[in-house]
């Protein structure tokens, strides 16, 4: 599996960023896709994670009530709708693909990023 995200760019605080993640290959359905993100100086970390088959959904606290994960399996696309964004939201995001089985992340995508100014 090979993901290419997108969707990163400028924005001001309080506006809104679609990332779209797309998948290459017919077993994009197979895996949990979650969303990551790292700012300089910082570990990566989970924001949000969705199951095979989009009946959960997990969020970090610092994203929560702002951030919709979603998935078109149809489309093999992952999406991460990014709302009331903060300065300190800036980051490389990263799409990665979750063998379910063991619940590590096992493909990723190359990161797009994020820049919110205040």
């Amino acid at each position: 599996v090979q993901l290419q995200a997108s969707g990163g760019g400028l924005v001001q605080a309080g506006g809104s960023l679609r990332l779209s993640c797309v998948a290459s290959g017919r077993t994009f359905g197979l895996y949990g896709m979650g969303w990551f993100r790292q700012a300089p100086g910082n570990e990566r970390e989970l924001v949000a994670r969705i199951s095979r088959y989009d009946s959960s959904t997990f969020y970090s606290d610092s994203v929560k009530d702002r951030f919709t994960i979603s998935r078109d399996n149809a489309k093999n696309t992952a999406y991460l709708q990014m709302n009331s964004l903060k300065p300190e939201d800036t980051a490389v995001y990263f799409c990665a693909a979750q063998d379910v089985s063991t619940g590590k992340y096992v493909y990723w995508g190359q990161g797009t990023l994020v820049t919110v100014s205040s």
